[in-house]
């Protein structure tokens, strides 16, 4: 019994310190998307001040802000950026690219990560109101018309529409522990209203 159990001991203490690591991981993740959206709100609301368009939100970054998106609803406050790669994704949702401006005519499409900045997309309903604030000084009101699941490969995603439209995007399932799913949740959502940006903030 006695040689059972400095083994044991080992493979609890080694056990316990992968569980730690993991949930260290994880904490930093959601830590760095925090503090990343701080970052990159100054640099929205300093660039809106001056009437100049964004700019980097620290020394080295590769992408800037090009919208605010909110949800009053949901109490969803974010800043999308300029690029949808996975580096800029840690930091905030993306646009894009070859969709429609932010808040400009055409289906803007927007992706982010379902464990970070798009966690919030598990609780939109049909109704809800999107607001985009957008770089060229425009802010759109979108409500949300289609909420669905779809295979990753579907074109809808990324349709060209007649009218102003808003497209959210993230993988899915929310729960999954591993990434690499080939489904996708999606939010459509149809402009109501457009109309110039004011200077509040």
């Amino acid at each position: 019994m006695r040689r059972l159990a400095k083994p044991l001991a080992g493979a609890a203490l080694l056990l316990a310190m992968l569980g730690t690591w993991q949930v260290a991981l994880a904490g930093w993740v959601h830590a760095k998307a925090f503090v990343a959206q701080r970052l990159i709100a100054r640099a929205w609301v300093e660039a809106r001040h001056a009437g100049l368009p964004s700019r980097r939100p620290w020394p080295g970054a590769d992408m800037r802000p090009v919208a605010r998106l909110t949800l009053p609803a949901r109490g969803v406050d974010l800043y999308v950026l300029d690029s949808a790669n996975l580096r800029a994704l840690a930091f905030g949702p993306g646009h894009v690219g070859g969709s429609a401006p932010p808040g400009a005519g055409g289906n803007t499409v927007l992706v982010a990560h379902r464990d970070t900045h798009f966690a919030f997309l598990r609780h939109v309903a049909i109704g809800d109101e999107i607001d985009i604030e957008a770089v060229q000084g425009l802010q759109a009101r979108y409500r949300v018309r289609d909420v669905a699941v779809v295979d990753q490969g579907e074109a809808r995603m990324i349709d060209v529409a007649g009218s102003g439209e808003l497209t959210l995007i993230t993988c899915f399932p929310f729960d999954a522990v591993r990434p690499g799913t080939n489904l996708r949740y999606r939010v459509v959502a149809e402009r109501i209203a457009l109309s110039p940006l004011s200077m509040q903030v």
